[in-house]
């Protein structure tokens, strides 16, 4: 019976994605204090209650964020795991330094409001996209979502946006129902950008096709986009009739391309389309079709 190798973390990569966790504590803490807060504009979750204490009670807005975020870490290390609340310990530290440090800092951009929540938010996002895609969080919001949606008959993305919507009415208290307002557009634009960051603009796509011109769509796939795919068997809830499935993943500027091909061969042919993160390993190299 072979034995479970122990994973052994490679120190030099733990030691990259640290850094880059930190660079993006930094981005997120320069979108505060240089475009939404001295514009009156308030972020989501954690780091806006923090915004808002900071303005009522004249408290470093880098110590609430710090202060606020403990049990939410404690919530990441029990429900996630330990490396996550490390990186997200190490994150969270870089936003609340960041913003002592760049508390003084000029306003880069004051007074025009659509430009103020969208290069906020943009800059926002990014700095927290960085540090998710890096094994960390600069919010604890998520994380508290995460654990409610295994206790309530709700989705974590439902849960986040309840939270924020009590955020945001208490954001009105200090800035302002505008100041509200702007805030959840600029939160909305930030969660946008966050999700480009994590899974990038040229994102992979998953076709699963059932067609009774299994061999000859494979085929044709080869030759015209130069993609291999993957057969299982099948069968119909209904008809019990047996097929083959076809999986194949292609890059986006393939998607038409491969609809095509399905259209010409088999128009009544059964197809899903999942949206891919990331790809690694496997046969996914693209053969010269040329």
């Amino acid at each position: 019976m072979s034995k479970v190798k122990k994973y052994k973390p490679n120190k030099l990569k733990m030691m990259m994605r640290g850094l880059l966790v930190i660079l993006g504590g930094i981005i997120a803490a320069y979108g505060l204090e240089t475009v939404l807060i001295p514009n009156n504009v308030s972020d989501g979750g954690v780091t806006g209650l923090s915004i808002v204490g900071s303005q009522l009670f004249g408290l470093p807005l880098g110590v609430l964020i710090a202060v606020l975020n403990i049990p939410f870490i404690w919530l990441g290390y029990k429900q996630i795991g330990r490396s996550f609340a490390i990186f997200s310990i190490i994150g969270i530290a870089s936003l609340a330094v960041g913003t002592v440090l760049m508390h003084h800092t000029p306003a880069i951009i004051e007074g025009d409001t659509l430009l103020v929540t969208v290069v906020g938010g943009i800059i926002l996002g990014f700095g927290m996209g960085l540090a998710l895609r890096n094994g960390g969080a600069l919010d604890g919001i998520d994380m508290l979502a995460v654990l409610l949606s295994r206790k309530l008959p709700f989705g974590t993305s439902d849960l986040i946006l309840f939270l924020n919507i009590f955020v945001f009415i208490i954001v009105s208290t200090v800035f302002g129902l505008q100041g509200a307002i702007l805030s959840a557009i600029a939160y909305f634009i930030a969660s946008k950008v966050i999700h480009i960051v994590e899974e990038g603009l040229s994102g992979s796509k998953t076709f699963q096709i059932i067609t009774i011109e299994s061999d000859l769509m494979v085929e044709t796939i080869r030759d015209r986009l130069g993609r291999s795919a993957t057969y299982k068997e099948a069968y119909g809830g209904f008809s019990h009739e047996k097929f083959k499935e076809i999986t194949c993943v292609i890059n986006r500027l393939e998607e038409t391309k491969l609809k095509e091909i399905i259209n010409e061969i088999d128009p009544g042919a059964f197809v899903t389309v999942y949206d891919v993160a990331e790809v690694k390993g496997g046969n996914f190299k693209k053969n010269d079709i040329h």
